[in-house]
């Protein structure tokens, strides 16, 4: 889709180049959902800085549809031989797929991602008058194993003990959620948002790391013990609107901005937002020094992120071990960065030397 032809599309068009600057008191931490939607356009740009034999890439694209997130439209500009958005067979992960001839010396590519928010939370005083269902087919889905995420051996045993005792799902979930913040923490050494390994982490009691870490830790945890559970992969796009700077995009530039999420799936309320590496995230992040659990900044954080998510953030997809179509490597853990390939393999998405990409976030009004 041409660029010129998107921004005449639709109802909804820039009317700020950057993200607004936003001052609340720090502390209030209470998202909630409301019939208001804030709309966002994402920029992602790649250049291919060495380019050989056929270069491909893809590029996430919004695939979450629900009643927090909705996709407005996607176009893309660029000397591609080939480009189209594809979706993965498994999970519906969206993807904008580009490909360029053996003689392309300067691969380049633009896509612009256009989508809506607001912000969600369950209220677990009182159930909902509709909920998801989950066939069947689904639950076991969500309650499998992945090459990363087991669901036996020593993460079904730590799964036992957290949730020893605990008499329904609600409990159960709520007691796996505490335990990942008592006892994981985030490391700022850690590259990217991690590697999502939790058996690993478990054998070796190095439970630190970031959010592809603990919030997978979180979703294995919840499925050995029957609990339909998924990450979400996404990209903070906004300032949190409660002043917490550890919990949103610094500027418009986003393109370190990766952030995975989870959700555990609880009968009479559905897919239920969740979130521990947040809370990790502000006792590193928030102040100038790494603070503790007790801090009231910490505190008012906690308990919100089960249950509620602050919307200044993309969901791409749900997608884990994702082969992408037409790739020559191996498949993906998981699907937030920008992914290319060359002659030579994939490119590393971490390393901005050679693989040259930026991304950039403005809000939109209608």
């Amino acid at each position: 889709m041409d660029r010129r032809a998107f921004l005449k599309t639709g109802a909804i068009l820039p009317t700020a180049a950057s993200l607004p600057t936003l001052s609340f008191a720090q502390g209030a931490f209470d998202p909630r959902p409301t019939d208001k939607w804030r709309s966002f356009e994402v920029t992602t740009r790649v250049e291919i800085v060495f380019p050989e034999g056929a270069t491909r890439v893809w590029l996430p694209v919004p695939s979450v549809d629900s009643g927090y997130q909705k996709t407005i439209d996607n176009a893309w500009s660029g000397n591609a031989q080939t480009a189209k958005i594809v979706h993965d067979g498994t999970y519906g992960a969206g993807m904008l797929y580009a490909e360029w001839s053996t003689d392309e010396k300067n691969p380049v590519i633009e896509l612009y991602s256009r989508f809506a928010t607001r912000d969600r939370a369950v209220d677990f005083s009182a159930r909902p008058a509709s909920v998801e269902k989950l066939a069947p087919e689904q639950r076991a889905f969500y309650t499998g194993s992945t090459e990363h995420m087991p669901t036996d051996g020593i993460v079904r045993k730590t799964a036992l003990q957290i949730t020893k005792g605990a008499k329904s799902d609600y409990d159960k979930a709520r007691a796996i959620y505490e335990w990942v913040v008592d006892n994981t923490y985030r490391d700022p050494k850690t590259r990217g948002c991690g590697t999502g390994d939790i058996k690993a982490m478990l054998e070796t009691g190095n439970l630190g790391g970031k959010c592809a870490d603990l919030n997978a830790l979180y979703v294995g945890l919840a499925r050995a013990v029957g609990l339909p559970a998924r990450d979400v992969y996404g990209v903070r796009v906004a300032k949190s609107q409660f002043g917490y700077r550890s919990l949103g995009a610094g500027t418009a530039n986003i393109t370190r901005a990766q952030h995975c999420r989870a959700e555990v799936y609880l009968a009479g309320f559905g897919w239920v937002p969740v979130d521990p590496a947040d809370v990790r995230k502000v006792v590193l992040e928030e102040k100038p020094q790494p603070t503790t659990l007790s801090d009231p900044l910490v505190q008012a954080v906690r308990p919100k992120l089960f249950g509620a998510w602050e919307m200044n953030w993309l969901a791409f997809n749900t997608a884990n071990d994702l082969i992408l179509p037409n790739a020559k490597s191996p498949k993906l853990t998981f699907f937030m960065y920008p992914q290319a390939e060359t002659a030579q393999g994939r490119l590393d998405s971490l390393d901005p030397d050679n693989f040259k990409y930026t991304m950039t976030a403005r809000e939109l009004t209608a």
